[in-house]
């Protein structure tokens, strides 16, 4: 009898360790199953949401930039999501996906949340003041909404001016084929002339240090190539480390000497 009982519980065990890959095989299938339908289903909000809030944006943020946050955002929801939770799926999508962009926007924007709010409260006041005066309003009467004096609404202003990004390949002026790449200096480009006039230079000056004491050479090539310390410098030479500075010094003195003669 205990033979047949270990018998059965070996067969129950087998049993029970094949059943569970497949059990899972199938449970992972069907999620993934439903995965796929809750984003065929749903992916029209992260257009409809898209647009609702790209109306109160800046023109310079791409609408199919949102559109790919939001994308991702429904995925996370879908992953996400169980069906025992309270709330429908449309709803928490909807959460997720508002919330990727916002934290996108937030990661995009140049403006600190300090500056954020100062902006808000100057531009509540001044659409406060053109709906009571019927036009444009001037500073006297915006200092005295705000309560600031004229230097202090003058900070305010320059705290909440926004950065305007623009692309350097986007048409500018009359000619539509002038981009700001035509228009812009490039302050790091170097001409050719210049290139060359550095070469003999440093032509120059290798030639001059070629013609310095041996101790002289020594000491600029273990100091600036070997990045060797003065007292190290001064050991190697069994001499003091002031003496090693003087000979520093005035290896220096004499290459700044020949150098400031050559380009007079």
């Amino acid at each position: 009898m205990l033979q047949s009982a270990q018998v059965n519980i070996a067969n129950s065990a087998v049993t029970r360790l094949t059943e569970t890959p497949k059990r899972k095989a199938a449970s992972l299938a069907q999620d993934e199953v439903v995965f796929q339908r809750l984003l065929e289903t749903h992916l029209h909000r992260v257009r409809s949401i898209v647009e609702r809030m790209r109306r109160r944006l800046p023109s310079t943020i791409e609408a199919d930039d949102l559109y790919s946050i939001g994308v991702t955002g429904l995925v996370a929801a879908a992953r996400n999501y169980r069906p025992a939770q309270e709330r429908s799926f449309g709803s928490y999508a909807n959460t997720r996906i508002q919330g990727a962009i916002l934290d996108e926007l937030r990661r995009m924007d140049s403006m600190s949340r300090a500056n954020r709010s100062k902006a808000k409260r100057l531009g509540s006041a001044i659409s406060k003041l053109e709906q009571e005066q019927g036009g444009s309003v001037c500073q006297v009467s915006l200092c005295t909404e705000m309560h600031l004096t004229e230097g202090e609404l003058a900070e305010l202003q320059a705290d909440v001016r926004e950065v305007r990004f623009v692309s350097l390949d986007e048409d500018q002026g009359e000619s539509e084929d002038q981009s700001l790449h035509d228009i812009i200096p490039d302050e790091s480009w170097v001409s050719a002339l210049d290139v060359l006039e550095r070469k003999e230079v440093l032509s120059l000056m290798a030639q001059r240090m070629a013609k310095l004491p041996e101790i002289q050479k020594k000491v600029l090539a273990m100091y600036y190539y070997e990045n060797m310390k003065l007292s190290e410098i001064a050991a190697c030479f069994g001499l003091t480390e002031s003496r090693i500075c003087q000979i520093h010094t005035q290896t220096v003195g004499v290459l700044r000497t020949y150098l400031a003669g050559m380009l007079a």
